[in-house]
C-alpha cells in the first residue's frame, strides 16, 4: 500500500509540474483546437509508455550509471524542443480552425507533436527511471509494474486532456486568438528556452 500511495502522489507532482507538455498542449489548445490539444495529450500519454518499455527492459537502469547515455538522450531531446521552437517562430500568423476542424495531417501532426514532445522529454526519463528504481521494490510483480505504467500514462492523458479543454473553452480562446501571434510567439521562446537549459545542464543527472 505504501508503494502505491508513493507511486500515485509522485506521478501527480510530475504531471501537474510546468514544462515542455504543458506548453504544447496549451499552445495547440489556443491557437489550433480543442480537437488538436486532445489529440496532444494523447500523444503524451503513450510518449509515456516509451519511458515505461525500455525501464522495464531494464534499459533504465543503464541510463540511470551511464552519465554519457543520460547526457545523449538530454542532448536529443533538447534538439527537439528547440526544432519546435524555432518552427513556431517561423510559421506565418493565420487563422485558427474551429474545434473538430482540423483535417486527418492536422490530428496527426497534434497526435505526433505530442508523443515526440514527452517520449523525448529527459525530465519524463529521470521521472520514470527515478520511480521504478528507488520507489518500486524489485520484487513486485511485473503485472503491478505494468499497472503502475498504465496509470502514469493515463493520468498524464487525463490532467493534460483537462488542460486542452480548459484552454480551449470559448470565452478564454476567443479572448486570446486575437493576440495568437504573440501567443505563438511567447510558446516558442519557453520551447526554445528549455532545450536549451536541458542543453546546459548535461553535465550531470
Amino acid at each position: 500500500m505504501t508503494e502505491l500511495i508513493a507511486v500515485f502522489t509522485f506521478t501527480l507532482l510530475a504531471v501537474i509540474s510546468p514544462g515542455p507538455d504543458f506548453a504544447m498542449v496549451t499552445r495547440n489548445s489556443l491557437t489550433l483546437s480543442r480537437r488538436a490539444g486532445v489529440l496532444t495529450a494523447l500523444g503524451i500519454g503513450l510518449g509515456v509508455l516509451v519511458h515505461l518499455t525500455y525501464t522495464l527492459l531494464g534499459v533504465g537502469l543503464l541510463i540511470e550509471q551511464s552519465l554519457w547515455l543520460f547526457n545523449a538522450i538530454k542532448l536529443v531531446g533538447a534538439a527537439y524542443l528547440i526544432y519546435l521552437g524555432v518552427t513556431m517562430l517561423r510559421a506565418k500568423p493565420g487563422v485558427a480552425p474551429a474545434d473538430g476542424a482540423a483535417p486527418p495531417a492536422s490530428d496527426w501532426s497534434a497526435l505526433r507533436t505530442g508523443f515526440l514532445t514527452n517520449a523525448l522529454n529527459p525530465k519524463t526519463t529521470v521521472f520514470i527511471v527515478s520511480l521504478f528504481i528507488q520507489v518500486v521494490h524489485p520484487n513486485t510483480p511485473l503485472a503491478v509494474q505494468i499497472g503502475y505504467g498504465a496509470f502514469i500514462s493515463v493520468a498524464h492523458m487525463v490532467w493534460f486532456g483537462l488542460v486542452a479543454l480548459c484552454f480551449s473553452a470559448g470565452a478564454v480562446r476567443e479572448r486570446l486568438l486575437a493576440v495568437r501571434h504573440w501567443i505563438d510567439r511567447l510558446f516558442s521562446g519557453l520551447l526554445v528556452g528549455f532545450g536549451v537549459l536541458l542543453a546546459a545542464a548535461r553535465g550531470a543527472h
